[in-house]
Parts: structure tokens; sequence; C-alpha cells
């Protein structure tokens, strides 16, 4: 280890956005006892680097702390570059008690409440899109051999540096939109679905940014054009590790315990939208006729539906019960991956308590419905603002309840002063200035 080498302590904010603070890589051992200092009123930073007007002030301390040592992963330097050793953190109060500020705890909190009342967990996978801006791609044509092949150098680099960070990348695609692309990853069990959502994003920027481009999660970077989505992949399982998400007799092949915790995301999923879709330019991703999601409903292999059932193999002689999973398609980029996966969690759970019936199927586009047949189906058109999605929260008591204090009064300050910084820009002004920095 030479003089050069840094590590970083990072924390995935209310922004989506990776911030920390670094030291020497030999101090590793002391810093993995002792963390770094952190101010709460960071909390309220918006993308842009303001801070909103929020409870804390210039009063109060905080430490960024990792789990282990063994929970970092590496940033790879192609080239000249050297790398980065950084770990994903919690936000704990001074003497290491958990902060109720602190995203990641939110997420683990809500997975530890799923586990203890249902003796279940949730196996899950972030599959996200991005735009490779800066790097010319030979026809930027959807899906095509000669633009994959004109990036491979760039692709392959990426894969090689996911594999060695342990985030397992499964499929790398050209995507429909001009300069688009997709990533998935394997799923994994509770808290590390998130963390590698994460990383994932990071090392993305990273690599992009060394191969002379930028990548960009950028929610639509053209209000004329398609958007880029966090679909965010999720089964239920027992601790010992038996499917629970498959009954082949259930609507769909839905068993009724994954069929209620359906139901209680839908029924909250106008205030999850807040949560999960939490910019200006989320909503003009989020419109009917995108393949994103308009409406709060339940889909078979519906690219319209809040939440569908994905595709399984079935040929003969397939397992289909260890395939079945459900993919929740309002997210974005602009929300922390621990924020939507414990939002997620927490919704579920209430439809599991109060034991709701498995949604009705919709089948076709929800947009097409008259409004006497949505009303019959029970589904609602989603929020097309983000002030929209805020008044929802806002009035949802038992979403806005899910929130510790400091969580909630930080979410809506930085909320507040993030649309008033954009409120004077166009669509497409408001699009360039997220993509500058997502």
């Amino acid at each position: 280890m030479s003089s050069r080498d840094l590590a970083i302590f990072l924390t995935n904010d209310l922004t989506g956005m990776s911030r920390g603070r670094a030291f020497p890589a030999r101090d590793l051992g002391h810093r993995m006892e002792a963390g770094v200092g952190w101010v709460p009123a960071n909390h309220a930073l918006t993308p842009f680097g303001d801070i909103g007007e929020n409870p804390f002030g210039p009063l109060g301390d905080l430490r960024l702390q990792p789990e282990t040592e063994s929970s970092g992963f590496r940033l790879t330097g192609f080239g000249e570059e050297h790398g980065l050793l950084a770990f994903l953190c919690d936000i704990v109060e001074t003497d290491g008690r958990p902060w109720g500020g602190c995203p990641r705890n939110f997420a683990r909190q809500a997975l530890a409440d799923l586990e203890r009342e249902t003796g279940l967990t949730l196996k899950a996978s972030f599959e996200q899109e991005f735009f490779l801006l800066g790097i010319d791609l030979a026809i930027n044509s959807a899906f095509t051999l000669v633009d994959f092949r004109g990036v491979q150098n760039f692709l392959g680099a990426l894969t090689e540096a996911l594999t060695a960070a342990g985030v397992e990348p499964e499929t790398v695609l050209r995507e429909y939109g001009p300069q688009q692309f997709e990533l998935t990853m394997k799923p994994a069990r509770g808290l590390l679905a998130a963390d590698r959502a994460v990383i994932l994003r990071e090392i993305t920027r990273d690599v992009a940014r060394q191969f002379g481009g930028r990548a960009s999660f950028a929610p639509i970077i053209d209000p004329a054009s398609v958007g880029s989505g966090v679909h965010l992949h999720f089964s239920l399982e027992t601790i010992d590790g038996r499917a629970a998400t498959h009954d082949p007799a259930g609507p769909g092949g839905i068993s009724e315990r994954a069929g209620s915790f359906v139901a209680g995301v839908l029924k909250h999923m106008p205030a999850l939208c807040a949560l999960a879709a939490p910019s200006l330019i989320s909503y003009l991703r989020l419109t009917p006729h995108r393949w994103s999601s308009g409406f709060n409903c339940f889909g078979y292999r519906n690219r319209e539906a809040g939440i569908r059932i994905a595709p399984v193999d079935d040929a003969p002689g397939r397992e289909i019960a260890r395939q079945t999973h459900l993919e929740f398609r309002a997210g974005d980029a602009t929300a922390s991956p621990y924020m939507q996966l414990g939002a997620l969690v927490r919704a579920g759970l209430e439809g599991m308590r109060a034991k709701l019936p498995v949604p009705p199927l919709v089948e076709g586009d929800p947009a097409d419905l008259s409004a006497a047949q949505l009303k019959k189906l029970g589904v609602r058109r989603l929020p097309d603002s983000l002030p929209a999605a805020l008044g929802e929260l806002e009035k949802d008591a038992v979403a806005k309840g899910w929130l510790p204090e400091p969580l909630q009064k930080s979410f809506f300050a930085l909320k507040r002063t993030e649309m008033a910084k954009l409120e004077h820009l166009d669509a497409a002004g408001q699009c360039a200035k997220y993509a500058s920095v997502y």
C-alpha cells in the first residue's frame, strides 16, 4: 500500500447521490472503528449542491460508519488511473446509535420488520438504464450489434469492474433510446440488493469517465424522447430460502401472501412515487403510453402496469416457483435505492398485515380504460408532477409515518429547495440540469 492510496466512506443520500469523506488507506483499521465525521444538515443537500432550510442548521454531529471491512468495494483504475477503495456506510450518532435520518437504516429496519412479522424476506435486483454521453455510437440505433461493438471496450471494462466489486452483472443491453443502455445484475437478498444498485451506478459513472464519456442515470434527458427507469425486481422467500411468491392456483400464479404485498404497494403507490421518483423530470417519464407506469395497477407481463408479473422460462420441465418474481416500475435513479426498497417493503407489509386480496390483473393499457372501468378495478392515475406526488405523501398518514422525523424533515426541505431552484426552467432546461448531475 503506497502513501497515495486512499479510501472513502460514503452515504447514498436522499438525492440518490453518494457523498462522503476520504482518508489515507493506511488508516483503514482505525477508521473502521472510529468512522468519519458527518453533518446532519448535509441531508438537506439538493442534487445541485444547495442546502435547503432544515431543522438542523449549524448544530449536531454524526459519523459515517461501515459495517465490516469486507463490505468495501473497489473503483477500478484503468491505465494510469489509481483505484479507490470505497465503503457504503450507515449514518450513526457519535456514540454509534442509529440515526433516524439514515436511508440505509430505513431499508434495514423495513426488512427486519418484514422478517419478524411474516418470516419472509425480499430477494431483489435493480434493473437500471443510463445514457452514455460524450462517446459517439456508430449508428445510434436500438439493440444493434454495430452500436454494441463500437463501445464494447467500455462495456467489457465496465462488467470487469462490476464483477470485481461483487455486483454480479447479468446482462448488458443497447437499449431503445438514443445513447441508452441497460444493465441488470443477479438478485440478492435484503439490503445487499440496494448496496449493489448503488455500487453499479457509481462504477458505471466512474468507468465511463475514464473512457472519456459520461454515464447519466437521469430519468429523461430529452422531453420528446424516452426515459430511463430503475425497475425493482423482487420476490418473497422464507428465511431458509424457499420461494414464497408463486402459487399455481393463484391469479397469474401469484401466492396469497405475495398478492397482499402487491395490494399494499398499489394502495400506497401514489405516495411512494414521491420517494421512488423524486425529481421534477421524473414525471415526464411516468406518463401513459411510455411503457413506464402511469397507473397503480397490477399486470401480467404488462409494461404499462405499476407492478407486473415478470416473465419466466416456462418451457416443459423448468421450475417456475424460484423464477417467479414481480417488477415495480415507477422508480428512477433520482431516488436512493435504500429509500425505494424500504418504502416498497413498508407498503407491502401494510398489505400483508391487512390481508388485502390479490389485486385484479389489468390487461392492455390502463390509459385506454374508461373512468368507470378504472374505478371498478380500483385503479387510479399516478401523480403527474413532483408537487402532486409530495402532496400524496403528505396526505397518506401511513406512508408519511414510515419516515422517522429527521428523514421526513430533510426530504421535504431539500425537495422544496430543489423545486424552487428549477421552477424558472422549461422541461428541456430541467432535463439538461438533471442530466448534468445524475
